[in-house]
């Protein structure tokens, strides 16, 4: 497994291998990106996250939309395995 960290949106969405056991977070936080879209899928508002997670800002969640959009925009291919 490599050890690159990677950085997207302007620092704003980072992997390390260290952290999260290499899952997106926020600003290399241990908030996963994919916990603010469980958050977000659930139906609690902006203001409820940032009241459970005082260290983030509405941009914050706003770049974890913007990255899972982005995921989303990017070709996939299914092969089937067995």
């Amino acid at each position: 497994m490599t050890s690159e960290k990677l950085s997207y949106l302007n620092g704003k969405i980072t992997i390390d291998p260290d952290i999260c056991n290499g899952k997106p977070t926020v600003r290399g936080q241990r908030i996963t990106v994919q916990t603010i879209l469980e958050f977000l899928s659930a139906g609690e508002d902006e203001k409820e996250i940032l009241k459970q997670y005082p260290t983030l800002t509405k941009e914050d969640i706003h770049a974890c939309l913007v990255f899972a959009t982005e995921l989303m925009g990017q070709k996939y291919t299914l092969q089937k395995i067995a």
